[in-house]
């Protein structure tokens, strides 16, 4: 198995997301009000999986070993999109994160109605950011760059996957007691 194949399969399953990201927004953009626990789950699968787990991969592990390599202009180009790509996604996820806790915080049914319209806006980005993102990796760029890498190199990378992916619930949730801690300490300030 090719390194890219994991990817390939979170792909899968992050489209499988974006579909109902976008059934969703249009219920937000009809009812005028946002279903937050829709949203959550939303942030913790964008944050969580695909960031932390399938951006981290790509980042991390296939991309650092790309730069080892004499990459042709072109590639180096897409790589370079790529990074920016998922800067891009992070910033539009931590908007929507910002957004969701002012909804929550809302005092009344009219400020609900306007913060929903902001996360209507912020699903919508992410519903049409990610299939060209994920088009441009899958079409362009994952066949093309494994041949950058020996048999060898191919197997080494998949083995690192795997052990990314076996250390990523550890680090979630240890991101979450560290988070958990400091809030504690400020309240107690």
């Amino acid at each position: 198995m090719l390194p890219i194949a994991p990817l390939m399969i979170e792909h899968r399953l992050i489209e499988k997301l974006i579909k109902l990201m976008e059934k969703q927004a249009k219920r937000i953009r009809k009812n005028k009000l946002a279903d937050i626990e829709f949203v959550d789950d939303c942030i913790d699968f964008i944050k969580t999986y695909a960031d932390w787990c399938h951006h981290g991969k790509e980042e991390d592990i296939l991309f650092r070993s790309l730069k080892e390599k004499k990459l042709s202009d072109e590639h180096l180009k897409i790589v370079n999109e790529l990074i920016k790509d998922h800067n891009y996604a992070r910033r539009i996820t931590s908007q929507l994160v910002e957004e969701r806790n002012n909804y929550m915080n809302s005092a009344n049914e009219a400020e609900k109605q306007i913060i929903s319209f902001e996360i209507y806006g912020h699903l919508k980005a992410l519903v049409s950011f990610y299939p060209e993102h994920i088009k441009k990796e899958d079409k362009e760029f994952f066949v093309p760059c494994m041949e950058y890498f020996t048999a060898r190199q191919k197997k080494e990378m998949l083995q690192k996957f795997q052990e990314f992916d076996g250390q990523l619930i550890h680090k979630k949730y240890q991101e979450l007691v560290k988070e958990k801690s400091k809030s504690t300490k400020e309240e107690q300030i």
